[in-house]
């Protein structure tokens, strides 16, 4: 299984890269490759996005105690950031909780400087920490992944949104200088952005279903006046920041050197842990659940029934681990909490990590194209969006007619079957054994993607 996504990544790394032009600006000061690495999640998102990113730099020797991830409390920006909304986020809250956690960096690793490397929405909490929260004496460079740096839309409508490119926050985020430079003096910025398939960076409103309306954004809309700005094709919003064509730019611009590598060099034996989080109403938080009870089993290619390998019950910070685990298994992650199952199937886990982050999600909404069938999945790729004519997922090696197509604005989607027995899903070469359910409501297994 490992070869095959070994073989999948060349393959994949290799026709990505053919295409990419070569930047003599990415050179660092030889300095900033010791300098430690801030990683900034996006809305909604959490830490444990960068998993498969800090996997490959640690598979390029950076140090593993120079790598961090923030996982912000309330992840969701508020909707009018001016007015306070429950389990949400301003633009404050999210700056001020990246400054704390810089600090503690830098009190830990008894550094000068950090670098901090931002996907989505984290990118803005990047800049503006840096321009209004006293973060440019303490940022080398900073590196923004899919940042929607000029709006997902243009609007005289709701200034005091976060995202609209004509609204208070960004317009004053984007007049950092009066030469007309949009970036800060004294660190080094690096944009990341798609060629055409960034949903937050669309002239119309397409990727909304709204394809007639015009946003006032182009595709160049995540690039900065005064930043290095390169283009990844083919790329999506989240890909831009956690595909191995994205770390390569990553680590060229920190270290100034190529990566020796763009596949993640597997550990035989692995610690991993990480935290229970859910949802407050319809948003989702990084807050650690408590009283969930938590089950790992080792996945057979059958699928069949086994012991547990780990067993907890989550205290009041959510956490658990750390397990002793094998890189060449496939586990299932079964939380139960007041008589509901979340089940995550997971590809074997090739390093060790603490960032693992199991949500307690809610049952899908809509399962009404499904009645015909007694049995389903749940289909996830955190890091990426589907889209079946770049990426088909196939299911015991055929393709799947309820895998979005078009442009690739979706994370996720439900497959359907006739029973509960085990099957292969695949996507990118990582091969999952999942078991679908009959009851989603109760018992909700998730095909969960790495890549």
């Amino acid at each position: 299984m490992i070869l095959n996504q070994r073989i999948f990544f060349v393959v994949a790394v290799m026709l990505s890269l053919a295409s990419l032009p070569t930047f003599g600006q990415n050179i660092a000061p030889k300095a900033e490759g010791n300098y430690p690495i801030v990683f900034v999640h996006g809305n909604g998102d959490d830490a444990a996005k960068w998993v498969g990113t800090i996997w490959l730099f640690e598979s390029n020797g950076y140090p593993k105690d120079r790598l961090y991830a923030i996982r912000f409390s309330n992840p969701v920006a508020r909707t009018d950031d001016s007015k306070p909304e429950a389990n949400r986020s301003s633009t404050v809250d999210a700056a001020s909780e990246l400054s704390s956690f810089v600090t503690r960096v830098l009190l830990e690793t008894h550094s000068r400087k950090v670098i901090l490397i931002g996907s989505s929405r984290g990118g803005l909490t990047i800049r503006n920490y840096i321009q209004n929260g006293g973060g440019q004496s303490n940022v080398a460079a900073a590196i923004l992944a899919g940042t929607p740096n000029h709006g997902v839309l243009v609007s005289t409508a709701n200034l005091n949104g976060e995202f609209n490119g004509g609204g208070h926050f960004l317009t004053a985020l984007n007049h950092a200088n009066d030469d007309g430079s949009e970036v800060v003096d004294g660190v080094r910025f690096l944009t990341l952005r798609s060629d055409k398939l960034d949903k937050y960076a669309q002239p119309t409103g397409g990727a909304s279903g709204a394809s007639q309306v015009s946003t006032g954004v182009t595709f160049e809309g995540p690039a900065l006046r005064g930043a290095t700005n390169v283009v990844l094709p083919n790329l999506d919003h989240r890909e831009l920041a956690f595909a191995p064509a994205a770390f390569r730019e990553m680590f060229r611009f920190v270290t100034g050197t190529e990566p020796k590598t763009l596949i993640v060099q597997h550990e035989q034996t692995i610690q991993i842990s990480g935290t229970v989080t859910g949802f407050t109403g319809v948003a989702p938080t990084n807050l650690p659940m408590q009283g969930v009870h938590l089950n790992i089993y080792p996945v057979s290619k059958d699928g069949g029934d086994s012991a547990p390998s780990y067993s907890i019950t989550t205290g009041a910070d959510g956490q658990w681990g750390p397990f002793t685990a094998s890189s060449t298994q496939e586990y299932c992650f079964d939380l139960e909490f007041q008589g509901r199952h979340v089940r995550y199937f997971k590809a074997p886990l090739l390093r060790s990590t603490a960032l693992l982050n199991l949500r307690f999600l809610p049952a899908p909404r809509d399962t009404t194209t499904h009645t015909a069938n007694t049995a389903l999945l749940f289909i996830a790729r955190p890091e990426g969006y589907f889209s079946a004519g770049r990426d088909p997922v196939t299911l015991n090696g055929k393709s799947v007619s309820e895998e979005p197509q078009g442009l690739p604005v979706r994370d996720s989607f439900l497959l359907g079957l006739p029973d509960i027995q085990a099957v292969s899903v695949t996507l990118r070469g990582e091969h999952i054994i999942a078991q679908p359910s009959k009851d989603i409501a109760n018992d909700l297994p998730i095909v969960d993607f790495l890549w």
